[in-house]
């Protein structure tokens, strides 16, 4: 495993982040969901990623009932706030200072620890006034509940206030959790020359797009039993955007350039993303623990700048670049 600094910062985190977006509490039961954090720990991965949206609460129970026992000072643990949570009362979305400051002390017990590594604005809230957003955040800071602060999925005018509050009132934004594959490139033109300029990094969702660069999906193909465009309760709607004969074709294009180097299409897909210097580390999840092991063998590919340019050959057109979409359909709640 490879580890990289996160933004402007001393906080080192594995290259492969284990999260547990779309499985823990849902999609596996929970023994195969410990499975896979302990095959995570094993293949080196430190850094665990998830949110109190998650399963409404019930994946961050999941994660620090699996985490017990381990050296607390060896793991970086985030998780995120904004999500409708609980009941989904008045006050149980967003990003006012009552949510954040009960959001923390709920996420803290239910993952069994004093404190998170990485505490994360889940979205940008334009209901409230950011300055109260960044004042609960700092309160959390100075109070030890969380060492550093993130956001995810913000513009760049929004990370560049957040940034300019977060310095002001004396703590460090360091990250941005975006979702970023070789499909979705939006952040590209605008949100990482921001981040490069102030001391951000970014922490990727959705790497291998959500299933598709895997190349299991085959043009003319009925898709495969158990895969998650067969779905119904949501699976198959989060993808739907992406099963289009063009794209599923310019994937299948990959896999000569995955096979010369060795690697599945998954790895590739990986890899690709963390040849970018603003990304600090690729979110994977896994619903079988072998999973884990091919996945985090992308960490320290490194890929030459002529395959870099024949998979921008193969993607072609269908890649998506415009920064003004700032977020995917699949993204919601990532």
């Amino acid at each position: 495993m490879e580890f990289r600094y996160l933004g402007n910062s001393g906080l080192k985190i594995s290259e492969i982040i284990y999260g547990n977006w779309l499985t823990h509490a849902s999609q596996v039961d929970d023994d195969t969901a410990s499975k896979s954090i302990h095959a995570a720990l094993d293949a080196g991965i430190s850094s665990f990623d998830t949110a109190d949206a998650y399963a409404n609460t019930a994946a961050e129970v999941v994660l620090g009932d699996a985490l017990k026992g381990e050296r607390r000072e060896s793991l970086e643990i985030f998780t995120k706030v904004y999500w409708p949570t609980g009941p989904g009362g008045k006050n149980d979305t967003g990003l006012s200072r009552k949510h954040i400051m009960e959001s923390i002390n709920g996420s803290l017990k239910r993952l069994g620890t004093d404190y998170v590594d990485l505490y994360q604005a889940h979205r940008f809230d334009y209901e409230t006034p950011i300055e109260e957003t960044m004042q609960a955040f700092a309160d959390i800071v100075r109070q030890g509940k969380a060492l550093y602060i993130g956001v995810s999925e913000w513009n760049a005018d929004q990370i560049r206030e957040g940034h300019k509050l977060a310095t002001e009132l004396g703590f460090q934004l360091i990250s941005n959790q975006p979702q970023y594959n070789m499909l979705w490139r939006v952040i590209e033109r605008e949100v990482v020359p921001t981040c490069e300029e102030l001391g951000l990094s970014q922490i990727v969702f959705s790497p291998i797009a959500q299933g598709i660069l895997t190349g299991k999906y085959v043009p003319g193909q009925p898709v495969p039993e158990g895969s998650r465009a067969t779905d119904e309760k949501g699976g198959k709607n989060m993808i739907s955007r992406w099963m289009r004969d063009d794209i599923l074709t310019a994937v299948q294009n990959l896999k000569p350039i995955a096979e010369e180097l060795d690697l599945t299409l998954a790895q590739l897909a990986v890899a690709w993303v963390l040849q970018n210097p603003n990304v600090a580390a690729a979110i994977v999840g896994a619903s079988r623990p072998e999973q884990i092991a091919s996945n985090a063998a992308a960490a320290g590919v490194k890929l030459e700048a002529s395959v870099m340019a024949r998979i921008d050959e193969a993607i072609g057109s269908v890649a998506e670049t415009d920064p003004s979409l700032t977020q995917s359909p699949a993204s919601r709640v990532a």
